[in-house]
C-alpha cells in the first residue's frame, strides 16, 4: 500500500506533535496541526485559542458531560452544540486536506477515524510513561497551579472522552492504530525513524 496519508495520535507531553513534525519535514510532506485550528477558526468564527482547546478535548472527563450541553438556536450552528459543530467544522477540513492528494502527516483531532475509509492512510499513535511525560510537559511549559501528573491525567482522559464520544472507539487502544509507538523508551528520533521506514518501504 502506498501511503499518502499519517495521522499521529498522541498522549499530552509524549512529544507526539514533535516527531509527527519531523517526520513531515524527512518525507517532504506537507503538515497539519495548528493549520487545521486556523481553518477551523476562520469558518467557525471561534478564536484559534478556543479551537485549540476544545477541538481535541470533552467538556469533563467522561462522556456523559456533553449532556450537559445545549442546542444552538435555528439557524446559529446548524442548531447545533458548540462541541458538535466543531467537530463537524474539523472533520470537513480534514476530509478538504485528503481530497487533494497530497501528501501529509495530520496531527490529532481523530484524523484517523474521519479517515478511515480513504485508501494509503496510516495511523500512529504515541505513548509515553508519566515521568516521561512530566519532565518533558516542565520543561516546555513550565510549572502550574496543578500539579504536572494531574494535568497529563485530565487532559487525557478529556481526549479519551471527546475521541469516544465522537468516534465511539477507545483512544489509545492499540488495535485500533496501526502502530504504537512508546516514545519515551524509543525516542523521538527513533520513533521518526520507524514512521519513516514504513512509509518508504518498498
Amino acid at each position: 500500500m502506498s501511503i499518502k496519508i499519517i495521522t499521529i495520535s498522541r498522549q499530552f507531553g509524549s512529544g507526539g506533535r514533535s516527531i509527527a513534525k519531523k517526520l513531515a519535514e524527512k518525507l517532504g510532506y506537507d503538515y497539519y496541526d495548528k493549520e487545521i485550528i486556523d481553518n477551523v477558526a476562520l469558518e467557525t468564527g471561534f478564536s484559534k485559542e478556543f479551537v485549540a482547546a476544545k477541538g481535541e478535548e470533552a467538556p469533563g472527563k467522561t462522556v456523559f458531560s456533553y449532556g450537559f450541553e445545549s442546542a444552538g438556536m435555528p439557524g446559529i450552528m446548524n442548531g447545533m452544540t458548540t462541541n458538535d459543530y466543531l467537530w463537524t467544522v474539523q472533520r470537513k477540513v480534514i476530509l478538504d486536506i485528503a481530497a487533494t492528494g497530497k501528501p501529509c502527516v495530520i496531527v490529532g483531532r481523530s484524523a484517523d477515524y474521519i479517515l478511515r475509509e480513504h485508501d494509503g492512510v496510516f495511523n500512529a499513535y504515541i505513548y509515553a510513561d508519566m515521568k516521561y511525560r512530566v519532565d518533558r510537559i516542565l520543561k516546555l511549559y513550565g510549572s502550574s497551579e496543578k500539579k504536572p501528573e494531574k494535568r497529563l491525567s485530565d487532559k487525557d482522559k478529556k481526549r479519551a472522552a471527546n475521541h469516544k464520544h465522537f468516534t465511539d472507539l477507545e483512544w489509545g487502544f492499540a488495535p485500533n492504530y496501526d502502530i504504537s509507538l512508546n516514545s519515551g523508551k524509543l525516542g523521538e528520533d527513533k520513533c521518526v525513524d520507524i514512521l519513516y521506514g514504513i512509509v518508504t518501504e518498498k
